[in-house]
């Protein structure tokens, strides 16, 4: 498992990768050097890859989990489910969409499935008046299943090719 501080660096890089090794030492209360280390270390491990998305695993999830929802009729949710998914630590992303039959998709990180099964009971629990139906599609973060890693740096590629 990463060591405290190399965690704090990278939650840090995770916010704003622009930043300088400076100011992130000023609010971790390292050194600049120290800071200039750790991300050289972190770049040369491959656990960052700019645009900073972590090795998941390093961070102790092992499931990603990608959970759909058919809400009840249209009910008025927007704000309540706003503030749930902000309040949600798991939650790395959550939508209304369509598709699938389901109304809204849910992006998680868990450290194992007993942490996931709480989030989805917790998940049914407060939202039992106004769920029709729950489906999640589980990944394991550590698997060799990955036919392509989670990476924003890919997304370039389209605009050149649009543009």
């Amino acid at each position: 498992m990463m060591k405290k501080r190399m965690l704090k660096l990278l939650f840090e890089l995770m916010k704003n990768a622009k930043r300088s090794d400076r100011e992130i030492a000023k609010i971790i209360g390292v050194s600049q050097p120290t800071i200039t280390r750790m991300r050289q270390r972190l770049e040369k491990t491959a656990i960052v890859d700019y645009t900073v998305i972590p090795d998941w695993t390093e961070l102790g999830f092992e499931i990603m989990a990608m959970t759909f929802v058919k809400a009840k009729g249209q009910p008025q949710l927007s704000e309540k489910a706003n503030k749930w998914a902000q309040n949600n630590p798991n939650v790395v992303y959550a939508a209304g969409g369509e598709g699938m039959g389901m109304d809204y998709s849910i992006m998680s990180f868990h450290k194992n499935y007993s942490d996931f099964s709480s989030f989805i009971d917790a998940l049914k629990k407060e939202w039992a008046e106004n769920l029709q139906d729950v489906q999640s599609f589980l990944m394991a973060t550590g698997e060799k299943k990955t036919v392509k890693p989670l990476s924003l740096k890919y997304l370039e590629k389209t605009w050149a090719d649009s543009a």
